[in-house]
């Protein structure tokens, strides 16, 4: 993680929300460009969501697991 990487931590947010930022931050991305995740839970319904709207356009990586704490870096690749 660099210093200027972005971060959306959603763990303050009403759960209601949270796919809405998330996808307005991955859309506002430019190819090559990514952003760490920052959640409460595993935000692996939120994986299957993205590979059934954007299949082969992301990355996901897994940076911390639980059991408190996730972190996921989100990238966008070239369409």
């Amino acid at each position: 993680m660099s210093d200027t990487e972005q971060v959306l931590d959603v763990r303050n947010e009403p759960p209601f929300r949270r796919h809405e930022l998330i996808f307005r931050t991955y859309q506002a991305l430019q190819p090559g460009e990514g952003f760490l995740l920052v959640n409460d839970h595993d935000p692996k319904p939120l994986y299957y969501q993205f590979s059934a709207e954007h299949a082969g356009e992301f990355t996901w990586d897994y940076v911390e697991t639980g059991p408190d704490v996730w972190r996921v870096r989100i990238g966008r690749t070239a369409p």
